[in-house]
C-alpha cells in the first residue's frame, strides 16, 4: 500500500511556520497531564462561583437591583443565584443605612454564613455612615463584622458595584485554601468577638 500525501496550501505552510508555544506555568507536567495547587484549582471555582446575600436597607439596594438587572447583568460573573438564607452563601453584600438597633441583625446573619465567606460594603452609608452623622446609624458596619472590600458612592453606580464584585473574586481567587485556619484570621475574628 502507498502511503497518502497530502498537498499543503503555501498560505497553509507559513501559518503552520509562525505559530509559536509558550512555554507551561510552573508545575509538573508529563504525557497526558499537568498538575497545579489546589487552592489555584479551589479558588478558580470559588471566584467563578459565588452566591451573594444581598442585605439592602436604601437607595444603594436600587443600584444593586440595576446591577443584577439584564444590562449590567451579574449573573454574567457566576453570581447568578442570590439567595436570602445566610446559610447558602457565600458574600454578605452591605448596601445602605444600618441603624444601630439592625447591628445586631446583621451581625447574626454574619454568623449564620458558613466560611468560607466574604463581605462587600456598597455605598458610603454601609461603609462610613454616609450623610447621617447621627446617634442612631451605625458609621460603619466594620465596627461589627469584618469588612472585605468598600465601594464609594452615594449611591454608587452599577459599574463601580461590578467592580467591587470583581475585587471579591480576584481575592477569592488567591485565597489559600489555609488562610481561614491562620493564627491572623483567628485574631481578626477575635477582635470583632467571634470565635
Amino acid at each position: 500500500m502507498r502511503p497518502v500525501r497530502f498537498n499543503i496550501h503555501p498560505k497553509e505552510a507559513n501559518i503552520n511556520n509562525s505559530i509559536s508555544v509558550t512555554e507551561a506555568p510552573d508545575g509538573y507536567s508529563g504525557e497526558g497531564f499537568f498538575t497545579a495547587k489546589l487552592s489555584d484549582v479551589v479558588g478558580l471555582a470559588r471566584k467563578n462561583s459565588i452566591w451573594p446575600l444581598p442585605f439592602a436597607t436604601s437607595c444603594c439596594g436600587i443600584e444593586f437591583m440595576a446591577t443584577a438587572a439584564a444590562h449590567y447583568d451579574l449573573g454574567r460573573f457566576g453570581a447568578e443565584r442570590m439567595a436570602f438564607t445566610p446559610r447558602q452563601c457565600d458574600l454578605l453584600m452591605v448596601m445602605g443605612t444600618i441603624a444601630k438597633k439592625m447591628g445586631p441583625v446583621l451581625r447574626q446573619v454574619y454568623l449564620q454564613m458558613a466560611e468560607p465567606r466574604w463581605v462587600l460594603s456598597v455605598g458610603a452609608c454601609a461603609s462610613s455612615g454616609g450623610i447621617f452623622d447621627t446617634y442612631s446609624v451605625l458609621q460603619g458596619i466594620d465596627q461589627i463584622i469584618p469588612v472585605d472590600v468598600y465601594v464609594p458612592g452615594c449611591p454608587p453606580r452599577p459599574e463601580a458595584i461590578l467592580d467591587g464584585f470583581m475585587k471579591i473574586q480576584d481575592l477569592v481567587g488567591q485565597e489559600s485554601i489555609r488562610r481561614r485556619n491562620s493564627e491572623q484570621y483567628k485574631t481578626l475574628l477575635a477582635s470583632y468577638g467571634i470565635q
